[in-house]
């Protein structure tokens, strides 16, 4: 049995991580770049120096026992941070410009982000943003992404998450559709087309009182799609508060009614990262720009603040007394005190 740190063979820990990935020793080794019995000698190395078997083999099919199982669980968290601190490295190494590579959705990234990035280069000019819109939770240190925008509950295992902001769903139309439905009440917007998901459409109609069952007219896999089809007139949208931000203030959207549809725990936007990134300066620029442009957004939805009315003392009148010298008028309290 291993009895000593100095038999483990650290070179095959990440083919080792790759094999128990991939299920096959073939699939490993193409995505390694090595031979076949490049891979399987490693592996076989990794098991004689420990003095136990990792895998269970069933034809070209290797599936991690319960030793490797728990190995594995062991070994990640470390070779991922072994990691990110290359990558940090190789960052830093880069000269002038560094690079941020962010995953996010495609319906933030067309709505919300991109609108932006001239301010971005405008406040680091040195940081260069490399964006990847995808609809797929991806593994940040397996795929080489510094940071993901995501969305909902979390928790994401072995990533620091910060909450950005939430934004529940609101109903929105296009300004003429808004215009002639203004005033109408939840059971004449019901018969208007609606886009989207029906279970949250009933669920934001029952929050006006109306229980009913809608057959919404389309639906979308992405929320930017909906948008646009929602300022193109062709139905009532529920979207995100935040996505719909740029459209309501330059008003290609109308919302439609104050109520919002809030989902416990699924209305937040998190900033998600590998904890070894957490104080590299590029990444701590992103997130704080972030946080400021998402301020300035919600200072834009909440709308102008009410103008403040100062209200000036009334002038003192002045009577004149039988000496002829001026006086103030008695105040009112005085004025009661004599009245008694």
């Amino acid at each position: 049995m291993l009895t000593s740190m100095a038999r483990l063979p650290l070179n095959t820990l990440p083919t080792f991580r790759t094999v128990a990935r991939r299920a096959n020793l073939r699939a490993a080794a193409e995505e390694l770049h090595l031979t076949h019995s490049a891979i399987s000698q490693q592996i076989r190395l990794l098991e004689q120096q420990i003095g136990f078997p990792l895998f269970d083999r069933v034809g070209r099919r290797m599936s991690l026992n319960a030793a490797g199982a728990a190995l594995l669980r062991a070994v990640e968290p470390a070779l991922a941070q072994l990691d990110e601190g290359l990558r940090v490295a190789a960052a830093t190494a880069a000269g002038d410009e560094q690079r941020v590579r962010l995953t996010v959705l495609p319906s933030f990234a067309q709505r919300w982000l991109l609108p932006r990035i001239g301010r971005w280069r405008e406040r680091e000019p040195c940081i260069a943003l490399e964006l990847d819109a995808s609809q797929q939770l991806v593994d940040l240190q397996r795929d080489g992404f510094h940071a993901a925008l995501r969305q909902g509950s979390g928790p994401w295992r072995g990533l620091r998450a910060e909450r950005l902001i939430d934004s529940p769903r609101i109903a929105v139309a296009a300004p003429d559709t808004a215009r002639r439905l203004a005033g109408a009440d939840a059971a004449t917007l019901a018969r208007e087309p609606l886009l989207g998901d029906a279970e949250l459409w009933q669920e934001w109609f029952a929050l006006r009182g109306l229980q009913t069952r809608v057959s919404p007219v389309a639906s979308f896999n992405d929320a930017g799609l909906m948008l646009q089809a929602t300022e193109q007139g062709l139905g009532l949208a529920l979207t995100r508060e935040l996505l719909a931000a740029d459209a309501l203030r330059d008003g290609r959207l109308v919302r439609l009614s104050p109520l919002t549809l809030q989902g416990e725990g699924i209305d937040t936007f998190w900033f998600v990262y590998p904890p070894a990134l957490a104080d590299w300066p590029p990444l701590l620029a992103l997130h704080a720009w972030l946080k400021d442009e998402l301020q300035l957004s919600a200072r834009e939805l909440a709308g102008p603040a009410p103008p403040t009315k100062t209200v000036k003392p009334a002038p003192e009148t002045a009577t004149a007394d039988p000496s002829g010298s001026r006086s103030r008028a008695p105040s009112a309290t005085r004025a009661r005190s004599r009245a008694k």
